[in-house]
């Protein structure tokens, strides 16, 4: 096959690998809007609500190095395929959970649709940076991690538009109702999980048929023998792995609680009394011809966690040109600092100063996991597609941080529990200041 033959080629495969990290990036959010609805329809404690983040992101411990076995049996486009079916059939279980409302189903059903989104994972980001040269991985792998944020971005808008948009009753509410009225109210209640999750399902199904019938080139490697007992003997990237487990851990961590964070700081009314703030929400809802007129103050406040996400979707896009200018350890670690600085001023402070500050932690959480998974990868040759998987083992720093993060919440108050996501940053800060060191 002729270069040019083979950069079309790999110009073709990375649009398509590209939509994938829009979709995982999309869902994974969208399962943050069902956070603080589930809280209010199970009526249950912050550290017992996000078991739904926990059965989400132990699937990529559990997944992760059999994903990568897998993938070297039957390679990367049946993988895909077979990621993409097992995502399908995890939105597929919402359904029965919500007619049932069984809080038990929708975590089998959170935990099967992450074991898809694993596979992809560990399938697309060693993938990415195999199409094209090594010198231009850092920079691929930057801009389909801005899809990724791009899918991240919109999750919130549809999650607070049609998962948050009405009223939750408590069980005293709903004893008080007629076995019509209950009922009626029950059906309406799964409709709003259901209805979504329906078309998200159809659609992974669509593109999962589209993947099984397209020529992606051929780019896996030789598997080396031992490399696990290797990689597991290598500090630098040992230390990348536990930068990826406390990054995703502390992001996952606040995105997941920011609506639960404004609610307790009652910002709803603040925000309904802001013209300024009312003409940004309803100008972002009107998109999807919605107005918050009538509506729900979480679905109001649930708006403005498009910034979070945004905000990282526009810092890997700026990310992408200052890890070319300066060393990727030194942009880590000023990234860090400046979340870390974000973070302080949200638990001291009030108002929307406090609500901004805190979704613009966002902004910088934009560059982190794809400038650590690089600098992870650095001069480990053919071992990277395994490395890969250790790295996407890490990714259960979403299960485990959050889950801590909610215990806090409910026994010293969210403004003290914020101290544990600036530990988290603080790793990431001495990472990259290490990594620069070795530079």
């Amino acid at each position: 096959m002729s270069s040019t033959a083979t950069n079309k080629s790999y110009k073709s495969a990375f649009i398509f690998l590209t939509t994938l990290f829009f979709l995982w990036g999309f869902i994974t959010v969208l399962v943050d809007s069902l956070v603080p609805r589930l809280k209010d329809v199970f009526e249950m404690s912050y550290a017992k609500t996000v078991l739904v983040q926990f059965a989400f992101f132990v699937a990529f411990f559990v997944f992760s190095l059999p994903a990568g076995f897998i993938l070297s049996k039957i390679g990367y486009k049946k993988g895909i395929v077979l990621g993409l079916l097992t995502m399908a059939l995890g939105c597929l279980l919402f359904y029965p959970a919500a007619e049932y409302r069984t809080f038990s189903v929708f975590l089998i059903g959170y935990f099967t649709l992450a074991g898809g989104i694993t596979v992809l994972q560990v399938a697309a980001n060693p993938y990415v940076a195999l199409l094209g040269t090594e010198e231009g991985a850092s920079s691929r792998l930057n801009l389909s991690q801005a899809f990724n944020s791009f899918g991240a971005t919109i999750g919130p808008v549809v999650g607070a538009l049609f998962l948050l948009s009405d009223s939750v009753k408590t069980s005293d509410e709903i004893s008080l109702l007629s076995e019509l009225d209950k009922k009626n109210y029950y059906v309406a209640e799964a409709q709003t999980v259901q209805e979504p999750f329906l078309l998200i399902a159809g659609f992974i199904a669509l593109l999962a048929v589209v993947f099984a019938f397209i020529n992606l080139p051929k780019v896996m490697q030789k598997v080396p023998k031992g490399g696990y007992g290797q990689l597991l003997k290598n500090k630098a990237m040992l230390m990348g792995a536990l930068g990826i487990f406390v990054y995703v851990g502390a992001e996952v961590s606040i995105g997941s609680f920011l609506v639960n964070y404004f609610s307790e700081m009652n910002l709803a009314a603040v925000v309904s009394q802001n013209e300024t703030m009312m003409s940004i929400a309803n100008t972002i809802a009107s998109t999807f011809n919605k107005t918050f007129t009538d509506s729900d103050p979480k679905s109001l406040l649930g708006i403005f966690v498009i910034f979070y996400w945004g905000g990282a979707m526009i810092g890997r896009f700026v990310g992408a040109y200052l890890t070319k200018i300066m060393a990727p350890g030194k942009v880590l670690a000023i990234f860090a600092g400046l979340a870390i600085t974000m973070i302080l001023i949200s638990i001291n402070t009030s108002g929307l100063l406090s609500m901004w500050s805190i979704l613009a932690v966002g902004l910088f959480n934009s560059i982190m996991f794809p400038t650590i998974f690089t600098l992870s990868l650095d001069g480990l040759g053919d071992l990277k597609a395994q490395a890969s998987g250790l790295l996407c083992m890490a990714i259960v720093g979403g299960a485990v941080i959050p889950f801590i993060f909610g215990s806090l919440i409910d026994s010293v108050g969210f403004k003290t529990a914020f101290v544990l996501t600036i530990i988290c940053y603080g790793y990431i800060l001495f990472y990259g200041r290490f990594k620069l060191k070795k530079a």
